[in-house]
């Protein structure tokens, strides 16, 4: 349902002119309160405290859709995740995590402290429903009632947040997880209270590598650390799960060591496209092109883009400053992607640095002869790549860490291949 719609029902429920309504909600949906919070608030200055649309409908969470207003629904809570974030001009706690029954799991956010536990079995009467990321998401608000169930539901799902990272995916909330912290860095940003320090880097444990950011720096988070962070957020990094820690994060340190897999996930590239994304994957494929703007290319002083002829997408013309890269097209038999390697990596193909590329490109009187003589070094041989992979309406890119040709021979892989087929 549109904004235009939500007014339009609204003022025919309160009586009153539908672009009031429609400015008023237009400003506090603009300030991040959730569609049917804003309703409730607007019901309530306009004088009605029905809620308008008639009583809550009961439902189990399969049956729960976005278009849905109000519901009443049985859940064991999964996950309890405390934040605080922004909204008209103040700062506001919130709690959020799953909840989950028989039938399936949804996400919930509590804008009031019901004071939820991993564990219990709750019935939230009169809860708003909202969409997030194209699913439905429980809105628990003023109007919302929540109390404890007569008996436990038996629900297929892990209860208390405790996660390998692997098994992280952008949205999850109130997560707990144990790592050893393989880099560390301090930062100074431009937050939403002006200059702020926060330490970013990168996590690890048995099963994956990923990147992490404190908003609220703790002392316990130092390198080669093995910690245990209780009630953390992931958000989605460049295509990939970036875990976040808060002020309401506990951190401790462990009396073991978590060991930090050396070893990358090897996937082929169609499930590794079908993931949405990854901090840290290896491919391995055959480079079948390097695409325009690989070998000696010029970066905006300014922000590092690409400059094309002397021009910056932001900041106009430019004298653009030498760098080198490499765009190759990896392909494995189920999908393709673009390995982008940066200037060290692309040195080690090109058997020289940039100096050497300028020099071979004034001899060639052609900057493009830099990039044919790594076509005729990778196009036809198999490489392995690790890295991180993004995904987006673009197509597929791994930012390459790590570019290798493989040691395998073809003709050994295809017999293999050929006995595993024939069983």
């Amino acid at each position: 349902m549109s904004l235009d719609d939500h007014a339009e029902e609204l003022a025919s429920d309160l009586g009153v002119d539908k672009e009031e309504v429609k400015s008023d909600l237009e400003n506090l949906v603009e300030y991040s309160v959730p569609v049917e919070e804003a309703k409730d608030s607007l019901r309530r200055k306009y004088g009605d405290d029905s809620g308008g649309g008639g009583g809550p409908t009961t439902k189990s969470i399969a049956e729960i859709a976005t278009g849905d207003s109000n519901v009443t629904v049985t859940g064991t809570v999964l996950t309890v995740g405390k934040r605080s974030i922004r909204y008209q001009g103040s700062d506001h706690v919130i709690f959020e995590g799953e909840i989950a029954d028989e039938t399936g799991k949804i996400s919930y956010t509590a804008w009031d402290d019901f004071g939820l536990q991993a564990g219990q079995t709750i019935t939230a009467g009169n809860a708003g429903i909202r969409e997030w990321e194209g699913e439905p998401e429980l809105n628990l608000g003023e109007s919302t009632t929540i109390g404890l169930a007569d008996e436990d539901l038996a629900v297929d799902y892990p209860v208390g947040g405790d996660a390998g990272l692997a098994e992280l995916e952008p949205g999850d909330r109130g997560i707990n997880v144990e790592v050893s912290v393989l880099e560390v860095e301090t930062k100074t940003i431009d937050g939403r209270d002006g200059e702020t320090e926060i330490l970013s880097g990168i996590l690890a444990d048995e099963t994956t590598r990923l990147p992490f950011t404190d908003w609220e720096p703790h002392d316990a988070i130092t390198e080669e650390a093995s910690i245990r962070l209780e009630d953390v957020f992931v958000r989605e990094f460049r295509g990939a799960p970036s875990v976040n820690v808060s002020e309401f994060t506990e951190v401790a340190e462990l009396d073991r060591t978590v060991e930090a897999t050396d070893e990358a996930p090897r996937l082929a590239i169609r499930d590794a496209i079908e993931s949405g994304g990854l901090f840290d994957v290896g491919l391995v494929g055959n480079v079948i092109a390097v695409r325009d703007g690989s070998g000696l290319i010029e970066r905006c002083p300014e922000c590092g883009r690409v400059v094309q002829n002397g021009q910056c997408r932001t900041h106009g013309a430019v004298d653009g400053v030498d760098d080198l890269r490499i765009k190759a097209i990896l392909d494995d038999g189920t999908g393709t992607v673009t390995a982008i390697l940066d200037d060290e990596l692309t040195e080690t193909i090109y058997g020289g640095d940039i100096e050497d590329a300028k020099e071979h490109a004034r001899e060639e009187m052609d900057q493009e002869a830099v990039a044919d003589d790594i076509r005729e070094t990778l196009v036809g041989r198999e490489f392995r790549v690790r890295g991180s992979l993004s995904v987006d309406e673009y197509g597929a890119n791994c930012n390459a860490r790590s570019f290798d040709e493989t040691d395998d021979d073809p003709a050994s892989r295809a017999a293999d291949l050929l006995t595993e087929v024939r069983g």
